[in-house]
């Protein structure tokens, strides 16, 4: 009972890292050297299975909300301790955590609010090292936080944010500008000026007090901002290591549309969720699924798998857990792909603590609901092929690296749109149709072009 409280509340807190296990190398495993946590093999971690701009259509027009108490959090965290203090010892084997250093303290896991948000996820992921636009960027993110506070407080919290994001477009402007990329240049100083003006209006909106036109325009902004950033990645910043170099690979980012239609549920008909790929930070795993969209390969699919913790699919009809290749007749598969911060490329093939990167953080984090990953069988990094989930918990005390899922599974995308009904969608669920609706021309060596 209490296990299930703390997942719930803090959506994965250490496992990995609190409970001493060896990471198990394949992903159904929650604590693969401990006979007692086999139930969470079943019902938590993703795993192959056999298992044989956008508005979502409401009949009631009312959208579930989530929402945890600080008390049940405290309650978990308390849990979780007791959990930690009964365990018993584990594998002795130079992977065990008894080789490792000593258990974190847990002020340092809940030392600080991790960025839930995936818009402001997939901003950060993106390959640049510009101090100026991040000034730009924060105090427009902080907005949504005081717009928490009711009230006249909350609108006078929002002006600071405003007011501070302003000052700092105006002071580090050519700072911005010389951090573009030559060839994308007009484009970027067109948005500055568009992002200027939008501050403006923004304000103006603040001083007449209309609540409810702050979200939406402060959205609008944060859209130019990320549209900024991405003008100043001139190309792709590395080479793919040779084996993986001829596969299928997104080599910058996309972004899909996917229709679901909902049987048996009365709230809910269909609804599109809208998906940004980034193949910055996972080329191999983005251009894969990218690539099957082209194909077709989910259209017609149902929902496979839908606990409250991951909703998955991606298991065709037939003796195969994955896709394929018509080519070659044999299962197509991808390796691990795992991208961390200070590295200029991602690692390939080994979980990061695996690699003995014990406080490495991931570039695209387990954090935000929705985000997306791809599933792959107990004991085999490198056997994901075309089984996908979407997370359905997001990080609420755990910061990113210190949960059961960075780096030990490969991230590469989230939901940015219509994340929330993702919570609704039920096994049997027919996805209609995935689309890409932008950035295809970023996918390199598709193989859905070849003839057979």
């Amino acid at each position: 009972m209490s296990t299930i409280i703390f997942f719930n509340c803090c959506s994965s807190l250490t496992a990995s890292k609190l409970i001493n296990p060896r990471i198990p190398t394949k992903g159904s495993s929650f604590l693969r050297t401990h006979k007692s946590f086999s139930w969470w093999n079943r019902h938590f971690l993703p795993k192959c299975t056999s298992q044989k701009h956008v508005q979502c259509q409401l009949q009631n027009g009312q959208q579930k909300m989530r929402s945890f108490s600080l008390k049940e959090c405290a309650i978990s965290v308390a849990l979780a301790a007791g959990l930690i203090i009964g365990m018993p010892s584990l594998d002795s084997s130079p992977m065990a955590y008894a080789a490792n250093p000593s258990l974190p303290d847990l002020s340092v896991l809940i030392s600080g609010p991790p960025i839930k948000d995936p818009g402001a996820l997939l901003r950060y992921a993106l390959p640049i090292d510009n101090k100026a636009i991040r000034e730009v960027q924060k105090p427009l993110e902080d907005i949504t936080e005081s717009l928490k506070v009711a009230g006249v407080r909350g609108l006078d919290s929002v002006e600071r944010n405003v007011k501070q994001a302003s000052r700092s477009l105006k002071q580090g402007k050519s700072l911005i500008i010389s951090g573009l990329a030559e060839s994308k240049k007009d484009h970027g100083v067109e948005l500055l000026d568009k992002l200027e003006i939008g501050m403006e209006e923004l304000q103006q909106i603040v001083e007449d007090r209309n609540r409810d036109a702050v979200a939406p325009k402060q959205k609008e902004l944060l859209k130019y901002v990320g549209d900024v950033e991405e003008d100043m990645v001139d190309s792709f910043p590395y080479e793919v290591p040779e084996e993986y170099r001829s596969m299928p690979l997104l080599k910058g980012r996309a972004a899909v549309d996917m229709k679901v239609k909902v049987k048996d549920n009365p709230n809910l008909e269909e609804c599109v969720f809208h998906i940004v790929l980034d193949g910055y930070n996972a080329p191999v795993t983005a251009g894969n699924f990218v690539d099957l969209v082209q194909r077709h390969f989910y259209d017609g699919m149902e929902i496979q798998r839908a606990d409250g913790f991951v909703v998955q699919t991606g298991d065709p009809e037939g003796p195969a857990e994955g896709f394929i290749d018509p080519s070659t007749e044999k299962t197509r598969t991808i390796p691990l792909e795992i991208m961390v911060d200070g590295e200029k490329a991602p690692f390939y093939g080994s979980t990061l603590e695996e690699l003995g990167l014990y406080k490495a953080q991931t570039k695209l984090p387990f954090n935000a609901f929705g985000t997306m990953a791809m599933a792959r069988d107990e004991f085999e990094n490198n056997s994901a092929s075309s089984q996908v989930f979407w997370l359905l918990k997001e990080s609420e005390l755990t910061p990113s690296n210190a949960n059961i899922l960075d780096g030990r599974y490969a991230v590469f995308g989230y939901v940015t749109e219509n994340e929330d009904f993702l919570a609704d969608l039920k096994v049997g669920d027919v996805i209609e149709s995935i689309q890409v609706v932008s950035g295809l021309e970023n996918l390199v060596n598709p193989s859905y072009k070849i003839a057979g």
